[in-house]
């Protein structure tokens, strides 16, 4: 008996790290979008036991990142119109209204973190600097849309979201993703984000907010 909390440990922690290597290969474009794949497959990529991997399919299944197709087996995602729609959409209500709260309640000091954070790339862009720059500029992206969903502190939303960018960053992979070129612009869309929160406007806030999703959307559905 008294083995049996380190062994539920234990499944606990191999669950994890299933689920972990699953979505690591899958955005290192090991795994590919509406690629049929075997569960003995999926502990060759990751490294894990077979018991891991079955109890790891429920949890893939229940958040949309595998569907098991009849007669064929498992299927990763495709990435068409319907995922780029749902995905985009469900960004839409969560950060439009979470970004309301964060203009309104979030630390200024956590604030001016972002912006700083933010013109660091600006300058580092401005001066030609291109090596590592890509990652810093889709980290820095991440650290804004991250702090205003967990400023919420609500783990299910926060969860909910975090599922929702693994798609997201799958569309980016299949469609477009952050261009170095791109900078300028994406930065300056959440510029007018960070403005509008130093300011405590709350309704503009959300509008750029929407704004900047919206031109996501937009072009990974023309790219």
């Amino acid at each position: 008996m008294s083995e049996a909390p380190g062994g539920s440990r234990d499944a606990l922690k191999l669950r994890e790290q299933a689920y972990v290597g699953y979505t690591r290969s899958l955005l290192a474009n090991e795994i590919k979008p509406g690629q049929f794949i075997t569960q003995r497959e999926l502990v060759a990529i990751t490294g894990l036991p077979l018991g891991a991997i079955r109890e790891l399919v429920p949890r893939l299944e229940a958040e949309g990142l595998i569907r098991t197709a009849p007669h064929r087996g498992m299927q990763v995602p495709q990435v068409d119109i319907n995922l780029v729609r749902n995905a985009f959409q469900f960004r839409l209500f969560l950060e439009e209204a979470a970004v309301r709260i964060f203009a309104r309640s979030a630390p200024a000091d956590l604030v001016a973190a972002i912006r700083r954070r933010h013109e660091a790339v600006l300058s580092r862009h401005k001066a030609g600097e291109d090596a590592g720059l890509m990652e810093e500029a889709e980290a820095t992206d991440l650290m804004l849309h991250e702090a205003v969903i967990d400023h919420l502190g609500n783990d299910i939303i926060a969860n909910a979201y975090r599922v929702n960018w693994i798609k997201i960053k799958l569309i980016r992979l299949a469609e477009t993703r952050l261009y170095v070129t791109m900078i300028p612009q994406v930065i300056g869309e959440h510029m007018k984000i960070i403005e509008a929160i130093e300011r405590r406007d709350e309704d503009a806030a959300a509008h750029a907010m929407a704004e900047h999703i919206g031109v996501a959307r937009q072009r990974a559905v023309t790219i």
